[in-house]
């Protein structure tokens, strides 16, 4: 049976492959756990601990050779391949991310972006067209895609989700603010609440 891997462990494996990526780029060959954890604020029993979950790595007085890791951590992450993204709602949220082009550089190429509403049918976002979300049947027919950024409302998103699931979707990030009812893996992202947990440590003086 696969071992289980808490959430939270699964989101630090992009921090310290981004971590990884900065030290690469500054000429260090070889990194320690407490290099790491110093640069991200955590402990570095933490990093050895997160790190146990998919084997041995490192040496002991000598450290982890950077770009070894990094590579290791692209397999496990699974950003050693491009991901195929669509963008389902061309509103505030769905334009910033078809827009954004940080996505490309971390291999997730934004591919399409829908809309229900006509009077955005047809405008240009970055080198995107917006398309109506009646076209979406046909898109999949003719590209190979694998994730969906749901930026639409909440009333909407479980009739997405399902017509998504039929189409064959991976996996789905999901900006409105509803739990969504599929067998697919899903990563819901509230803005709000990062906003909360911030006032939260503000009122309290926490760092």
């Amino acid at each position: 049976m696969e071992k289980k891997i808490p959430r939270p462990v699964i989101k630090r494996l992009g921090l310290y492959y981004r971590c990884l990526n900065r030290l690469y780029d500054e000429g260090i060959e070889y990194v320690a756990s407490k290099d790491i954890a110093e640069r991200l604020g955590i402990k570095s029993s933490q990093v050895r601990k997160d790190l146990s979950y998919f084997g041995e790595f490192g040496k002991r007085g000598v450290g982890y050779n950077t770009y070894e890791l990094m590579e290791r951590l692209e397999d496990i992450i699974g950003v050693n391949k491009y991901w195929n993204v669509i963008v389902i709602g061309a509103g505030n949220i769905g334009s910033a991310i078809a827009n954004y082009e940080g996505l490309r550089k971390e291999k997730f190429n934004v591919i399409g972006i829908f809309d229900a509403d006509r009077s955005k049918v047809g405008r240009k976002i970055g080198r995107l067209t917006v398309k109506h979300f009646s076209e979406i049947d046909e898109f999949f027919k003719k590209n190979i895609v694998e994730i969906a950024v749901l930026a639409v409302p909440e009333n909407a998103a479980q009739m997405v989700v399902d017509k998504l699931e039929k189409l064959g979707i991976k996996g789905i990030v999901n900006f409105a603010p509803v739990k969504l009812r599929t067998n697919i893996p899903v990563e819901d992202v509230d803005i709000t609440l990062s906003f909360k947990s911030l006032s939260f440590k503000i009122e309290r003086n926490i760092e």
